[in-house]
């Protein structure tokens, strides 16, 4: 058996251990108290073992941990903050997307991915948040609360972002204002 020390972040926290140079990214993650992160299939065609790898959605089954050595992992147990669940894990349960709870964190993660991609813009179609989702399966669901709370989610974005234009043109206009 041959080991090896990497270092990574997992949810914004550094972290270093010593690792099986055959252990997948799935088996070192679960090991280490990240069992959101789940292994449905072992080769990649499920998507329940979804994580963000720089940002980037991947099945970490597929993905030997070593080649993570450096890099920055999200999972969903480090979505919510200070015990309030994130924008999508609450669509989520808005939308009725969640049923029997096994793909939820990978579609969650596939799901965040897509609209921190997609933050502002307007014309995105449900077309493009099926494709985003294709390499999730859910048995349960149907997909339609999934597609739904994605589009809540862009929605609510644009609606914030909206707000913070408009509070920044009343901004502009009192600063304009006591000017003058």
């Amino acid at each position: 058996m041959m080991n090896r020390s990497i270092s990574m972040h997992i949810n914004g926290r550094p972290v270093s251990m010593r690792v099986d140079v055959r252990q997948s990214l799935l088996e070192v993650l679960r090991e280490n108290g990240y069992t959101s992160v789940k292994e449905g299939c072992g080769s990649g065609e499920c998507g329940a073992c979804t994580v963000l790898l720089d940002e980037v959605p991947l099945d970490a089954c597929l993905y030997l941990a070593v080649w993570a050595d450096g890099r920055r992992i999200r999972t969903v147990e480090g979505e919510s903050k200070d015990g309030q669940l994130s924008a999508v894990q609450q669509a989520y349960l808005d939308t009725g997307a969640v049923q029997c709870g096994f793909c939820t964190p990978g579609l969650i993660m596939t799901s965040t991915a897509f609209i921190e991609k997609h933050k502002g813009k307007n014309d995105v179609t449900r077309e493009e948040i099926r494709r985003a989702h294709a390499g999730n399966l859910c048995r349960c669901t149907g997909y339609e609360g999934i597609i739904q709370a994605v589009e809540k989610c862009l929605k609510d974005e644009a609606a914030d972002a909206d707000r913070v234009q408009a509070d920044s043109c009343v901004c502009d206009i009192t600063s304009q204002e006591e000017e003058n």
